[in-house]
């Protein structure tokens, strides 16, 4: 097993902003990638709620520049969310803003392999949902 500093190296940034995942993770003697998967997956599904709440508020915005990590930089490019026309960026904007205000935190969709109408079309039908249905939908994201 590799040394703390290297482990936290590797993957401390693999969830946004959270490296306590992946100490919980090197904690727990995970060494095969399976195994930092599900020590990471269970790390947070373990976590108080509030800890939950803050790695889900440690997300950004979708379609927004600034404070991006690199990985989340390249995530939504991939996705062409760098490409907004000003109509789809306003869109995105708006549901952003009431999104948080309902929710109290970012939305969340693992957007590999999707497309700006297909992330749209999740945010306006998601942003229907209940509170708590929210909150494990947007958990499930993170893993």
């Amino acid at each position: 097993m590799q040394d703390k500093a290297a482990f936290l190296g590797k993957y401390g940034g693999v969830y946004e902003h959270s490296p306590w995942i992946a100490e919980a993770a090197f904690a727990a003697g995970a060494a095969t990638p399976a195994q930092i998967r599900d020590a990471m997956k269970a790390a947070v599904e373990a976590a108080p709620r509030e800890k939950q709440l803050a790695l889900l508020r440690a997300h950004p915005d979708l379609a927004v520049v600034q404070g991006l990590t690199a990985a989340s930089t390249s995530e939504q490019a991939g996705a062409g969310l760098n490409q907004c026309t000003p109509e789809e960026l306003a869109e995105f904007q708006k549901l952003n803003a009431d999104y948080k205000a309902i929710f109290g935190f970012p939305f969340i969709i693992a957007v590999r392999g999707l497309q700006r109408a297909e992330i749209l079309e999740q945010f306006r039908r998601r942003i229907n949902n209940d509170v708590e249905t929210e909150f494990r939908t947007a958990l499930k994201q993170v893993y």
